[in-house]
Protein backbone atom coordinates (compact mmCIF):
# COMPACT_ATOMS: atom_id res chain seq x y z
CA UNK A 1 0.00 0.00 0.00
CA UNK A 2 2.83 2.42 0.78
CA UNK A 3 4.35 2.03 -2.70
CA UNK A 4 1.15 3.41 -4.25
CA UNK A 5 1.61 6.66 -2.35
CA UNK A 6 5.33 6.94 -3.16
CA UNK A 7 4.90 6.81 -6.94
CA UNK A 8 3.11 10.18 -7.27
CA UNK A 9 5.70 11.80 -5.01
CA UNK A 10 8.50 10.44 -7.22
CA UNK A 11 6.76 11.85 -10.30
CA UNK A 12 6.42 15.21 -8.59
CA UNK A 13 10.14 15.21 -7.86
CA UNK A 14 10.94 14.52 -11.52
CA UNK A 15 8.55 17.27 -12.56
CA UNK A 16 10.36 19.75 -10.31
CA UNK A 17 13.80 18.71 -11.56
CA UNK A 18 13.06 19.69 -15.18
CA UNK A 19 12.93 23.48 -14.61
CA UNK A 20 16.05 23.27 -12.43
CA UNK A 21 17.93 21.45 -15.19
CA UNK A 22 16.91 24.11 -17.71
CA UNK A 23 18.22 26.89 -15.47
CA UNK A 24 21.43 24.95 -14.81
CA UNK A 25 21.96 24.50 -18.56
CA UNK A 26 21.32 28.21 -19.15
CA UNK A 27 23.92 29.20 -16.54
CA UNK A 28 26.44 26.76 -18.03
CA UNK A 29 25.81 28.21 -21.51
CA UNK A 30 26.85 31.74 -20.51
CA UNK A 31 30.06 32.68 -22.33
CA UNK A 32 32.19 35.38 -20.76
CA UNK A 33 33.56 37.60 -23.54
CA UNK A 34 33.03 41.08 -22.12
CA UNK A 35 35.31 42.43 -19.39
CA UNK A 36 32.46 44.42 -17.81
CA UNK A 37 30.38 41.24 -17.52
CA UNK A 38 33.36 39.35 -16.08
CA UNK A 39 33.97 42.03 -13.43
CA UNK A 40 30.27 42.09 -12.59
CA UNK A 41 30.15 38.29 -12.17
CA UNK A 42 33.26 38.27 -9.97
CA UNK A 43 31.72 40.93 -7.71
CA UNK A 44 28.24 39.37 -7.67
CA UNK A 45 29.22 35.73 -7.01
CA UNK A 46 31.12 35.43 -3.70
CA UNK A 47 34.41 33.56 -3.48
CA UNK A 48 33.30 31.70 -0.36
CA UNK A 49 30.05 31.11 1.42
CA UNK A 50 28.97 34.31 3.19
CA UNK A 51 26.79 32.43 5.70
CA UNK A 52 29.52 30.43 7.44
CA UNK A 53 30.14 31.93 10.87
CA UNK A 54 31.68 31.28 14.25
CA UNK A 55 29.65 32.52 17.21
CA UNK A 56 32.11 33.73 19.86
CA UNK A 57 30.96 34.57 23.37
CA UNK A 58 33.42 35.88 25.99
CA UNK A 59 36.34 34.79 23.83
CA UNK A 60 35.12 31.19 23.41
CA UNK A 61 33.70 29.68 20.28
CA UNK A 62 30.20 28.69 21.29
CA UNK A 63 28.81 27.59 17.96
CA UNK A 64 29.84 27.16 14.35
CA UNK A 65 27.30 27.75 11.58
CA UNK A 66 28.39 25.61 8.61
CA UNK A 67 28.44 26.78 5.01
CA UNK A 68 24.91 26.65 3.66
CA UNK A 69 25.73 27.46 0.02
CA UNK A 70 25.68 23.78 -0.92
CA UNK A 71 21.92 23.87 -0.33
CA UNK A 72 21.58 26.19 -3.33
CA UNK A 73 20.62 24.01 -6.34
CA UNK A 74 22.70 26.25 -8.65
CA UNK A 75 25.81 26.47 -6.47
CA UNK A 76 28.10 24.41 -8.73
CA UNK A 77 27.02 26.25 -11.88
CA UNK A 78 27.56 29.66 -10.28
CA UNK A 79 31.01 28.70 -9.00
CA UNK A 80 31.97 27.49 -12.48
CA UNK A 81 30.65 30.72 -14.00
CA UNK A 82 32.74 32.76 -11.56
CA UNK A 83 35.79 30.67 -12.41
CA UNK A 84 35.24 31.25 -16.15
CA UNK A 85 34.98 35.00 -15.50
CA UNK A 86 38.19 34.98 -13.43
CA UNK A 87 39.99 32.99 -16.12
CA UNK A 88 38.86 35.44 -18.79
CA UNK A 89 40.13 38.40 -16.76
CA UNK A 90 43.45 36.67 -16.02
CA UNK A 91 43.98 35.90 -19.72
CA UNK A 92 43.30 39.56 -20.53
CA UNK A 93 45.95 40.57 -18.00
CA UNK A 94 43.59 42.27 -15.54
CA UNK A 95 44.39 42.25 -11.82
CA UNK A 96 42.17 39.60 -10.21
CA UNK A 97 43.71 39.71 -6.72
CA UNK A 98 40.75 41.71 -5.34
CA UNK A 99 38.37 38.89 -6.31
CA UNK A 100 40.32 36.09 -4.60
Amino acid sequence: MASIYLKPIARLGNWLQTPLELIRAAIDAVEVRDPRLAHFLCRWIPARCPFERDIILFGYRVMHIPALCKLNPFYDQLVRLRLRALSFLAERGDDISRYL
